[in-house]
């Protein structure tokens, strides 16, 4: 495996599988390959290569100065930790990851920037801070619940929630859905460019 020093390792969480790639569950995997696949502004983004000992995909990139990784687990959510873990040796290293994630305590079409949070119940999330021993990293929280006309959030049910997150957007989502990656890509970016704390004052 190549050794790069990188600014950032983005996570993006997802279910392996064809049946799983246009889930709500995968909305931080698929952020990433559509990022790879058209890059913002000057990033330069290299191909996907299959990294077996990690079980997942890695990537390498950079902006201006600025180098980093994208990686997309190929283990199932509840073992996403597994294949974060060996490019993490250490909490300082953990600081540099970012986790693009799915929650169903937002609202489509919301996204909130986190640091040092606790996982909020997510399972991949779970997986990454008992792989790492530490929740000192930042997430990209992108919201999935509809909305009332009043803009408040209709969460599912705990009865119904996995089927919720497992589910296919629906065909009226899919354009509040490409404005949400367009605006993750965009703040993966800032991020690379301007770092955390001015990134959450720009976006958050």
């Amino acid at each position: 495996m190549k050794k790069i020093k990188t600014n950032y390792l983005f996570v993006g969480l997802g279910n392996p599988g064809q049946e799983y790639e246009n889930s709500r569950h995968s909305i931080g995997r698929m952020t990433l390959l559509a990022l790879q696949k058209k890059p913002v502004g000057e990033m330069e983004i290299k191909d996907w290569r299959d990294e077996k000992k990690l079980n997942a995909q890695l990537c390498d990139g950079k902006l201006g100065s600025n180098k980093f990784r994208f990686l997309i687990p190929n283990n199932f959510m509840n073992n996403s930790g597994g294949s974060v873990k060996p490019l993490v040796k250490t909490k300082a290293e953990a600081k540099d990851v970012v986790v693009i994630h799915d929650d169903v305590d937002l609202a489509l079409g919301t996204i909130k920037i986190s640091y040092n949070r606790g996982s909020g119940g997510h399972k991949g999330v779970d997986s990454i801070v008992k792989a790492l021993k530490t929740n000192e990293f930042t997430r990209i929280r992108v919201g999935l619940s509809p909305s009332t006309s009043s803009g408040k959030t209709k969460k599912p049910s705990s009865d119904k929630v996995v089927d919720f997150v497992i589910g296919n957007f629906k065909p009226s989502e899919q354009d509040e859905l490409k404005k949400v990656i367009k605006r993750v890509k965009e703040i993966i970016a800032s991020l690379i460019e301007n770092g955390l704390e001015k990134t959450m004052n720009s976006f958050n």
